[in-house]
């Protein structure tokens, strides 16, 4: 019942700071997730988003996946409650707002003022990835920054970036 409860800890307040998606939480999750309740280790934190990405449906099912591990069926339910539930309550209160506001002033500051916050979170998620992978996260860190820039997935620049270190690596070129 403790595991269940600190899963609904962590993934709840994560779910009202999802701004920009899912993405936007997966530095706060690992970090959660493995330094501070050791439900998984860094290589299956990696393993399990691999998985979440791989599955049909949202990038944040790794929620569910790291639920499991924490406290099985039980806990994957948990976790899928806490992240989708909070954000989807609030998200009703606010879209039926933001009709009615139409564009008011004070609609077009929150929208000029939530897109720089939503890059910079999906780039610290990006960065924890690369760091449970053991990869050089600031150098994609970077590229995933330009590719955010030029419309492009950042995601896609990690796994390219992460296929490049492995292959370096594989030949000998790189360290590690």
């Amino acid at each position: 019942m403790d595991r269940l409860l600190a899963l609904l800890l962590v993934f709840a307040p994560l779910s009202l700071l999802s701004v920009g998606g899912g993405t936007s939480i997966f530095a706060e999750m690992q970090r959660q997730s493995v330094e501070v309740h050791g439900w998984v280790s860094d290589a299956q934190f990696t393993d399990l988003f691999a998985v979440s990405r791989a599955a049909p449906g949202p990038g944040s099912l790794i929620c569910a996946l790291i639920g499991w591990q924490a406290a099985g069926f039980a806990g994957a339910v948990v976790a899928a409650i806490g992240l989708y539930l909070p954000s989807s309550l609030i998200l009703l209160a606010v879209g039926a707002w933001w009709r009615r506001a139409g564009e008011s002033p004070a609609r077009r500051v929150i929208e000029r003022a939530l897109a720089p916050l939503a890059v910079g979170l999906v780039c610290a998620g990006v960065a924890a990835l690369m760091r449970a992978a053991g990869g050089l996260e600031w150098a994609t860190l970077g590229l995933a920054t330009l590719a955010l820039h030029r419309g492009a997935s950042p995601y896609l620049i990690v796994i390219v970036a992460a296929a490049g270190f492995a292959g370096l690596r594989a030949v000998g070129l790189l360290g590690g």
